[in-house]
């Protein structure tokens, strides 16, 4: 489904001459290429849309390490187009979770696995990551998870 988006925003830029979106969705793209490359030498199918859509979020942190680089180094211009790729990449992600959404779903994530202290943050994580990719912030995520679990371990 995702992969149809790309192609279909990809056409859409060429012909409304919108050069940055053009060239953020051929990044994307050629991303999308590599891994399926990588899994194919693996001997695997194409990756999914729940990969798809964890790639487009490694790809909104490096860019959002990078502005912070360009900002320190006093290039605001290199900054922008970060920032403007993340806006494009974050276009294709379904809407974030908001603190609240993300504290119930650590919550029912912990009772769940039925997790019993620190030392279970690993299953709590993959079980929000398998239910929520592309959806949570799993750096915020990791922190409600290990303050939850500390309180309870």
């Amino acid at each position: 489904m995702l992969r149809a988006r790309f192609t279909t925003e990809m056409k859409e830029a060429m012909k409304a001459g919108d050069k940055g979106k053009l060239a953020t969705v051929r990044m994307i793209q050629a991303a999308l290429k590599d891994r399926d490359i990588e899994a194919r030498g693996n001997g695997k199918d194409p990756i999914a849309d729940e990969e798809i859509l964890s790639l487009l979020q490694k790809m909104i942190k490096q860019r959002t390490e990078s502005a912070a680089v360009y900002e320190q180094g006093g290039r605001p211009e290199l900054a922008a187009n970060e920032r403007a790729e993340i806006g494009i990449i974050e276009s294709f992600l379904p809407k974030q979770m908001d603190e609240t959404e993300m504290k119930a779903a650590v919550e029912a994530a912990i009772l769940e696995t039925g997790a019993a202290g620190p030392k279970d943050m690993g299953r709590v994580i993959g079980a929000l990551k398998g239910t929520f990719a592309g959806r949570m912030d799993f750096g915020k995520a990791s922190g409600l998870v290990k303050d939850a679990l500390a309180a309870k371990g």
